[in-house]
């Protein structure tokens, strides 16, 4: 193995970010609340502790795994992610996620286990994306990296293609919010365009094309009816509507988070994506020192 490498500030923005909109979405699970409640309209945040889940521990795996090998060696990814699973098997894990980490740590080739899933379809999760912003911001110099990058660390955990369409996107919208920092931001539809012009052909890469069309001044619900926002908690039905709240939230990463979190859905993953990507460029810039008090802390990277 090689030297341990320092982290990148874009990757440690990214990644607290990304820990931030994970535990802020996760909070309006507990208690459940009607989306039509006055403390949304108010925007009054749920009291502390602010819990982060599973989209947080894995992307703090795959940072790690970065810093210690400088690539994603996706065998010893998914390995290192079943090894964090057992440790602390109580981050929200999807029920797939259980099979795939629960036999990878019992000695199973991740190859097998993840492509036998769904009869052998492979998983079309947003697991891949929810975790894979450090990664772009990792790589952001190099764009054909960052697709690559991304779509081997999707094949630890998920065989199907449009899994790994979905978590080229997140991560190349994160790298394009880094290589953008200190410049203005570019308009929501330029930035989707730009996403979806480097994916492969894929139902995400047509989310995306759909959401760079919404004309401006759509709604956050009426995005979400359009392009999902996480229900179905997969790749298709959640990507497109994270990256559409990202996109026209470049520069404020409480107001991504407030606007993302108005699709509702699968909360603690579409603003863990979206904040992901804003914060690669932003930085906590803005929040509250409130909610960063409530967070969960992160553990050290070494």
């Amino acid at each position: 193995m090689s030297a341990h490498r320092p982290v990148p500030p874009s990757v440690l923005r990214s990644l607290r970010g990304l820990a931030l909109g994970d535990a802020f979405g996760d909070r309006w699970f507990h208690p459940p609340v009607d989306e039509s409640s006055a403390a949304v309209a108010a925007r009054l945040v749920r009291p502390g502790p602010w819990y982060w889940t599973d989209d947080t521990a894995m992307a703090l795996v795959l940072t790690r795994h970065l810093a210690a090998r400088g690539e994603v060696r996706p065998a010893a990814l998914a390995r290192e992610f079943a090894a964090e699973y057992t440790a602390v098997p109580h981050r929200k894990y999807g029920p797939s996620m259980h099979r795939v980490l629960r036999a990878v740590q019992e000695g199973a080739d991740h190859v097998a286990v993840t492509s036998a899933l769904f009869g052998g379809q492979g998983s079309h999760g947003n697991g891949a994306a929810m975790r894979v912003a450090p990664l772009g911001a990792w790589f952001a110099d190099d764009l054909a990296a960052v697709a690559e990058q991304a779509r081997l660390q999707a094949a630890a955990t998920h065989a199907h293609p449009e899994a790994a369409a979905g978590a080229v996107a997140a991560a190349l919208a994160a790298a394009f919010a880094v290589r953008g920092r200190g410049s203005a931001a570019p308009g929501r539809a330029e930035f989707l365009r730009e996403v979806a012009g480097l994916l492969p052909d894929s139902d995400v890469r047509s989310g995306l094309r759909v959401a760079a069309r919404l004309p401006a001044g759509t709604s956050v619900r009426h995005a979400a009816t359009v392009l999902g926002s996480g229900y179905r908690v997969s790749a298709q039905d959640t990507v497109p509507f994270a990256l559409w709240s990202a996109a026209g939230h470049l520069d404020d990463l409480v107001e991504a988070l407030w606007q993302t979190l108005l699709g509702w859905g699968d909360l603690d993953t579409t603003c863990a994506i979206a904040a992901g990507v804003v914060a690669a460029r932003t930085g906590p810039d803005g929040v509250p020192a409130g909610w960063l008090a409530a967070q969960e802390p992160l553990p050290a990277l070494g």
